[in-house]
């Protein structure tokens, strides 16, 4: 006699979790749309980081010579092109394409 109300209670259960696993998700906030220029300020602010990171790393001793000269180069490297193609960017605006079309 108990199973006949926890079969359908189980039952009710199951449904539940499937569509919770399988159902149409809510609306999804994705935040505002990233511009190539705010992409690169994001990549400059990362690459900033990375190397005073390396300078405290260097200076605490945990990094040799030679590793630190290379990765303080290549991190100065890439700092200079992204600081370029900001400039590039800034100087040289891309046209504005509407929504949903390609150029």
């Amino acid at each position: 006699m108990t199973w006949l109300i926890w079969l359908p209670i189980c039952f009710l259960i199951a449904i539940a979790c499937f569509y919770y696993v399988l159902g149409p998700p809510g609306k999804l906030f994705l935040g505002p749309e990233k511009t190539r220029a705010s992409y690169l300020r994001e990549r400059k602010d990362a690459v900033y980081e990375n190397l005073r990171d390396l300078n405290f790393e260097y200076k605490a001793g945990k990094v040799p010579d030679a590793d630190y000269a290379s990765l303080k180069s290549s991190l100065q490297d890439e700092a200079a092109t992204i600081l370029a193609e900001i400039t590039q960017l800034e100087n040289n605006p891309p046209p504005q394409t509407a929504k949903g079309t390609r150029s």
